[in-house]
């Protein structure tokens, strides 16, 4: 039975803001700091600790720890439209690629444009590679099961309502006075329904004060780290037994 633990990525929060902290008073005290946010995000990867979580619980399970690739030593996988991209987080055996899982962050306060470009980013890749299994550029296997988490920060600018600006034509009334926290849930929520990816999660965790510590909260049960990894786990466990029968 696949038992998903509460508070599975405490640590992986307090980790994420452990670490932009680090990184902002480090490169705040050198001589060229990088502008702006940025300097939050360059160095260390602050969501390392999401990858570690999901590959140890992966592990628990059942899954060989060879098998689950996080960070820098995941392998690069073929795209259609570029040649290759690194995901965060990679289940496979050379000879079969069972998930690949995308780790993404947004942090204030912008939060127009970034969240633009977290869309057109997260979008891009799941294309790419479902492209590339479609056109024979994968190895031809049962289709890879692919999953993004997404943490954002809970605050007053992910949260109030924002107008959406008159343009030509009118905006999906969905998104009509949607917060970015609102915006990110129904992103989500479609990338699933038209199923460009398997799953989801919806993380909002504040920005800890002092030395109190990191929480996180999950504002929707079916974007939910137990709905997400419950998922994740019982396509690679479905796969990998597959696998062994046919390999032996």
């Amino acid at each position: 039975m696949i038992r998903v633990p509460p508070n599975v990525f405490r640590d992986a929060v307090a980790h994420f803001w452990r670490t932009r902290n680090a990184q902002a008073q480090r490169q705040g005290r050198g001589g060229r700091p990088d502008r702006g946010q940025r300097r939050h995000v360059t160095g260390e990867r602050h969501m390392d600790g999401f990858g570690r979580a999901i590959k140890k619980f992966l592990v628990k399970h059942g899954v060989p720890e060879q098998y689950v690739c996080i960070g820098a030593s995941s392998p690069e996988l073929p795209g259609f439209y570029r040649p290759s991209k690194q995901w965060d987080l990679v289940v496979a055996t050379r000879e079969r690629l069972f998930a690949a899982v995308e780790l993404k962050a947004h942090v204030g306060p912008s939060f127009g444009n970034n969240f633009n470009n977290r869309v057109e980013e997260l979008l891009g890749a799941a294309v790419d590679i479902w492209e590339a299994y479609e056109k024979g550029v994968l190895p031809v296997q049962p289709a890879p099961w692919l999953g993004l988490l997404l943490l954002i920060e809970d605050c007053v600018s992910s949260q109030r309502p924002v107008r959406t600006p008159r343009g030509l034509f009118p905006v999906d009334e969905e998104f009509t006075h949607a917060s970015y926290v609102k915006r990110y849930e129904i992103f989500c929520r479609r990338l699933l329904r038209e199923r460009r990816y398997d799953g989801a999660c919806l993380l909002l965790s504040p920005r800890p004060a002092g030395d109190r510590n990191a929480e996180y909260s999950e504002p929707v049960y079916d974007l939910s780290a137990k709905s997400f990894l419950t998922r994740l786990a019982g396509h690679v466990l479905g796969q990998l037994l597959t696998f062994e029968q046919e390999n032996g």
